[in-house]
Order: C-alpha cells, then structure tokens, then sequence
C-alpha cells in the first residue's frame, strides 16, 4: 500500500487519543477506531506514520501494530489471550536447564536465577527447575500466582506482554520487564542465552543471526509499547 497522507496529527478524545491522517482518523484492520490510551503512545505511534516512505511496510510500525491488536484481537477475547500467556507458567524457559557444557550452564544459572529469584519474592511462589527438555510441573500455587497476575492486565498491556513471552519463552522474563524489575537489554540478554551461545559455537550463520535480530526487534519494540503505556 502506498503512502497517500501529507500530514499526521495526534488528537485527544475524552482522554483517549488518536491519530489522523490529512484530517481523517486512522482506523484498524477491523475498522475500529485507532484510540490509544496514552498520549505518549499516540505521539510515537504518530512518528512511525509520518516516517513511512512511499510505501507502507508494517514491520516498521510496531506501535501501530500492536495497537491495533489490542483493538482488533485481545479486547474482544481478552480472558482466553490471558489465558494463553499465562500457560507459560506451566514451562517457562528459566525452569529449564543444560546440563552441559559448564560454560553454558553457568550462563544459565546466572541469567535465569535472578528472574526465579525476583519471581519469587514478587508473587511468594516457588519453582521446579531440571536439566533436560522433559516437562516438570509447576506447583499449583506458582500457576495460579502467575495466571493471575497475567489477567489482570488491560488489552493494551495483554498485547504488549505477548510478543515478549512469546519471543523469549519467559513468562517471567515478561513480567520483569512490564513491572520495571529488569530493564529491557537485562531481559533480552536473559531469554536469548541459548541462541547466542550457539552462535557463539557454530560460527557465522546468516539466517540464525537473522532470525535472532528479528526476535531482538520484536522483544524491545513491545518492551519500548509497554513504557509508553505508562507516560
């Protein structure tokens, strides 16, 4: 789609805000009206319409994206989108360890301890850890700890968790960051140990390395929309 729009505004309504092209109000897929909760947001999301080139590429507007998710797809399903994230409790990756090499290891235990440990005193739970890819259970308690602190979340705040539990595997990791526990390059290094490391081994691989910059890119643009949130 190519561009069509000279001027973008951002305009309050009712203490929401929106965005308007030449005047006219930016709508979602779905035709919902583009009403963001914070001004802070409205303005980057503004940003990122008034740097598009000649054609659209979504991939560089992720503020609008997840935006419009929020609209379109978690606000009318919110409890099952929190019910989904909070699933991750039950095998989020800081329970779940090599055994080898010890260098690895060590990356492990000094990256996810401290998100277990934060969890811990955060929401008075425990965790099961083990080494290996077989499922270990979560205590019950721990579960319903997390689910809940996952559906209390609004849709805006549901949409921004997502891409970060979804990319780096952590639900915990997710938390930190929209709770201000852990900044957002400390969770990155956290939930990409495993990638990095075996790039560190292999060497040089072209779409590994793409494929960790995408989840780079996914990871702080959603810690970047949770922050505005909060402006």
């Amino acid at each position: 789609m190519k561009r069509f729009w000279k001027d973008v505004a951002v305009v309050a309504q009712d203490g929401s805000w929106a965005i308007e092209l030449d005047g006219r109000p930016v709508r979602t897929p779905a035709r919902a009206a583009l009403v963001v909760p914070t001004e802070a947001l409205a303005n980057a999301m503004a940003e990122e319409w008034r740097s598009v080139g000649e054609e659209i590429d979504p991939r560089g507007m992720p503020l609008t994206g997840l935006s419009n998710a929020a609209i379109d797809r978690v606000a009318p399903e919110r409890q099952a989108v929190a019910g989904g994230l909070a699933r991750y409790a039950e095998a989020d990756l800081a329970c779940y360890r090599s055994d080898w090499p010890p260098e690895l290891v060590e990356r492990q235990k000094t990256g996810w301890d401290k998100l277990l440990s934060w969890a811990r005193r955060r929401y008075d739970v425990d965790f099961s850890t083990t080494s290996g890819l077989i499922h270990v259970p979560q205590p019950p308690a721990t579960v319903e700890q997390l689910s809940q602190a996952v559906a209390a979340q609004d849709s805006f705040r549901l949409a921004g968790l997502s891409p970060l539990v979804t990319t780096g595997g952590s639900l915990i990791a997710a938390l930190a960051v929209l709770e201000k526990a852990m900044s957002v390059e400390q969770a990155w290094q956290a939930v990409s140990i495993d990638e990095r490391w075996q790039l560190e081994q292999w060497g040089v691989d072209s779409e590994a390395e793409k494929a960790l910059e995408n989840k780079h890119r996914d990871f702080f643009a959603a810690a970047e929309f949770l922050s505005l949130l909060d402006l």
